[in-house]
């Protein structure tokens, strides 16, 4: 694929239907995902966040759209689970079971790796204590990332990955992890029977460091 793919509008995208939320998810830029109750909110939640993906572009040295797209086409609605509308996505799209080519496959980890340091650029400036819900629930900044590196040691297996969770603070074993991670989705190479492919783990995995890293901007203040 080209850079005009990458950056054609409409903005292809797919929507993952629960029966409580809607996921809108980027075809071309993994992380790019919001969820909502409906599948319009939902776009107009993908649509709203493009300004604050695009710093995830510029850190990949990957060309992003000029201006906000504000054009979408669905190309895939996918069948949602408890996943789903527990407030992840789930579903395996039929255009992530395509073996990625090794341009792709690149610059896939390389957005991947572009969310992990936009999150610990996020999580160095924030106050240890975030901002509380209205009835004083939410975790604060360490407990997120802790929760964030948690989740990717399980999204690792996935992809035939078996290491350690890394301690908080152990940047040489976080390093570790998201270097093994980077590692197998830049090799193109297709999953094992039971893994997850390339193109969704890389999704998954970008959306859930994102959508803390947001939810880490927006409680800090």
């Amino acid at each position: 694929m080209t850079e005009s793919v990458w950056l054609q509008t409409p903005v292809p995208i797919y929507l993952e239907v629960g029966s409580k939320k809607v996921f809108a998810c980027s075809v071309h830029w993994p992380g790019w995902c919001r969820a909502a109750k409906t599948e319009e909110a939902a776009i107009q939640g993908i649509t709203e966040y493009a300004t604050r993906y695009a710093p995830v572009a510029r850190k990949a040295k990957i060309k992003f759209f000029d201006e906000p797209p504000t054009d979408f086409k669905v190309v895939e609605r996918l069948k949602g689970s408890a996943t789903t509308d527990f407030g992840a996505p789930g579903a395996i799209a039929e255009g992530d079971k395509k073996k990625l080519s090794e341009a792709e496959a690149k610059r896939t980890a390389d957005l991947l790796r572009a969310g992990w340091r936009v999150l610990d650029l996020v999580v160095a400036k924030a106050p240890p204590e975030l901002r509380k819900g209205p009835r004083g629930g939410g975790r604060d900044r360490d407990a997120v990332f802790k929760h964030v590196l948690s989740a990717e040691t399980g999204y690792a297996r996935a992809l035939g990955i078996k290491m350690p969770e890394p301690d908080f603070g152990d940047t040489k074993a976080i390093k570790q992890l998201r270097s093994a991670i980077y590692d197998e989705i830049a090799s193109a190479r297709p999953p094992g029977p039971k893994g997850w492919p390339p193109r969704f783990a890389a999704r998954r995995m970008a959306w859930h460091v994102l959508d803390h890293a947001w939810e880490i901007e927006d409680k800090s203040s």
